[in-house]
């Protein structure tokens, strides 16, 4: 991080999302900016690219991380959700204590990684109820709540959209007394998009729900997105709404309005923060 004792003639914000147990280039995330915002989906529970790393291949096997990826990239997702009862099922212990358990081996490592300041955001693949324990110094968890970097002032809202789209080892695994995945209804995330207002740069984990957006090119499938967040994007005219969620995006930037709307990348993938300087 830049020392925050030093005078800028500018601000340098890095923004990630979509860390999925990318402990290594989060180490490295902040360097040379003011701050590090991180938008959520810390969990890897699957790495599409390498099959053996993940909490269902330590749980269950790279030669059943495998056929489930066989399967979903096949969309047939009632099989693969049958795969993954079939699999739970021979687990010694309770679901949500062993899924739990895994988790916080995970945070543990990420968050240790967060520079200092980084202001965060939950994702869909998230367990908030841990969040508070983990957090160190020096990184501040929001949602539906604002605060001011450098001279801008930021809102985030974390989370997802409710949808049978994630495997069914995450569906109804509740964990620390929260669902896994993190995903809510459409009212309550209106909510808290209300909350926060009118805000120069608008930051949230789904993408609002514009089809070019949320349209998954690899997956081949549209993912939720927020017509709140959409709305209010349109009547608050944000400088910046920045997101994440859809790994490989149709379109990764556009502008709605006064807003100049942007998926800040796929950061497990890509290991590179996106930057915002003013």
């Amino acid at each position: 991080m830049a020392p925050t004792s030093a005078r800028h003639s500018r601000t340098r914000i890095h923004v990630v999302s979509d860390v999925h147990g990318n402990v290594r280039d989060l180490a490295r995330a902040g360097e040379g900016a003011d701050a590090l915002v991180c938008l959520g989906d810390l969990i890897l529970f699957l790495d599409y690219a390498d099959h053996s790393r993940g909490i269902f291949p330590d749980l269950f096997g790279v030669e059943n991380a495998d056929r489930i990826v066989e399967l979903r990239t096949a969309r047939r997702f009632a099989e693969a959700r049958e795969l993954g009862a079939r699999l739970w099922a021979g687990i010694d212990g309770d679901r949500a204590t062993v899924m739990e358990q895994a988790v916080r081996k995970q945070y543990a490592e990420l968050f240790a990684a967060f520079p200092s300041p980084t202001y965060a955001t939950y994702g869909n693949v998230d367990m908030p109820a841990l969040w508070q324990e983990y957090a160190r110094e020096g990184t501040t968890v929001l949602d539906g709540q604002r605060v001011e970097i450098g001279d801008r002032v930021f809102g985030f809202v974390g989370g997802g959209l409710r949808t049978p789209m994630l495997p069914q080892a995450l569906n109804s695994v509740r964990a620390g007394g929260t669902p896994i995945p993190f995903e809510i209804g459409d009212e309550e995330y209106a909510a808290k998009i209300e909350a926060v207002g009118e805000v120069d740069v608008l930051c949230t984990h789904i993408p609002p729900e514009v089809p070019d957006l949320v349209y998954d090119t690899v997956a081949r499938r549209f993912e939720r997105g927020s017509r709140a967040l959409l709305e209010a994007i349109r009547r608050t005219r944000p400088r910046y709404a920045l997101f994440g969620h859809v790994h490989q995006p149709l379109v990764r930037r556009m502008r709605i309005g006064a807003t100049e709307c942007v998926n800040v990348g796929h950061f497990a993938g890509s290991g590179r923060p996106w930057v915002l300087e003013w």
